[in-house]
This record gives structure tokens, sequence and C-alpha cells, in this order.
């Protein structure tokens, strides 16, 4: 299979790099990156885009899998307009291209708490996009929810200190559904999915993660 990949500088991107290039049902893996990506495989290539104006070059977005992990904080965005344009207009633009190119399945990295009705701006970003990329109609759609991340060498304090407390909660056997996991082992889920999950829509919360 050859894999597409955006939000390979993130956190978990750069978990899923390494996952794909090991693995090997994919025989090459494509990166969108808008900077040198600083990796080197014979079966990596990458594409450093302009990702306001991904209709120039669309004809690079053909493959059997596209991964999609971009996202970013409203801190690191500056605002919710741009968080918008990073962590919606992008993956809607890739998907919607990738499905014109009959890229067969599409695999995102969407959040814990997802939906359209919320009235949690993060939460009601992720599951508008959820929505949105379900019209088009993948023949394989994936969804991932998960909880807390745990990122190595993450300056996120307050992500730190979240996760903390979590897990003492988790300890006592409460709020479970928000268990913590980490990025690599993440990165493994999702690189195993379009393998072994069947055709149609498939949401995964924490639980069907961990299982998968």
């Amino acid at each position: 299979m050859k894999a597409l990949v955006i939000g390979a500088t993130g956190s978990t991107g750069k978990e899923l790099v390494d996952k794909l290039l090991e693995d090997q049902d994919y025989t090459s893996v494509a990166v969108f990156v808008r900077r040198p990506f600083g990796k080197s495989h014979p079966k990596l290539t990458e594409h450093i885009v302009d990702f306001s104006d991904v209709n120039s070059f669309q004809d690079l977005i053909k493959g059997d899998v596209l991964f999609s992990c971009i996202g970013t904080t409203l801190k690191d965005a500056g605002s919710k307009e741009k968080q918008w344009k990073i962590d919606y207009d992008i993956p809607a633009d890739f998907s919607e291209i990738a499905i014109k190119n009959q890229v067969k399945s599409l695999v995102l990295v969407s959040s814990y708490g997802a939906s359209s009705k919320s009235k949690v701006f993060y939460s009601k970003m992720k599951g508008e996009l959820e929505e949105y990329i379900k019209k088009l109609n993948f023949p394989q759609y994936i969804i991932f929810r998960p909880g807390p991340l745990i990122r190595e060498n993450t300056d996120r304090w307050g992500e730190k200190i979240s996760i903390r407390i979590i897990k003492v909660f988790n300890a006592i056997g409460l709020f479970k559904n928000l268990k913590p996991i980490s990025t690599e082992f993440l990165a493994g889920k999702l690189a195993k999915a379009p393998k072994v999950i069947s055709s149609g829509t498939t949401t995964l919360e924490l639980k069907s993660i961990l299982e998968l």
C-alpha cells in the first residue's frame, strides 16, 4: 500500500511515519510538510508544500490511504480562526482531493468528545470535520478519538499536569475513558487500522483503540 501523511512533523505524525516505514505492507510513504522533514529512507518521499493552496499540488495526493494527523493548539495557532484553518481546512481540502484521486482509505486522528453539536470550540471543530469527510464517501473511513496523549519531550506544561491528574484518577478506577496513551502506541494502531478494519465508516473510541 502507498501511504500519504499530513501532520508528519507533529508528535503523533512522526511516530506514525516511523511505523509505516517499518511495516512491510506499506511500500511507500509520502509526507506533505511545510519544511524539510529531517528523515531519509528508501520508502519515504517528502513533498514540501504550501498548505494554503492544496490545489497547486493535487496531482501528488495519490495513493491507497491518507493519514490525517494534522492539528495544533489554540495557543500555538494564536486564534480560533487560525486553528480552524489548520485543524479543519487543511484536512478537509486534502480529503476532498484524495477522494477525487481515488484514494480508497482515510484515517483521521480526531479527539475524544468530538461532536458537531458540542458547545466547546475544539470538540465542535473536530466533530464537523468528521462529518464533512464522511460525506465524501471514502470506501474506508476510520476515525480515531483518543483521549489525552503522552508526547515524548513535550513542552506543554498544562498537558503534563492534566495527564498526571488523570492518571491519579485512573488509579482509583475513575475516568477510564480518558486514560492517556502514548503517541507511539497510537501511531501503531493507526498504521494497523486500514489492514484489519472492514470497509465503511468506523469510529474508534479509547476502548476500541486499546483493543485494536
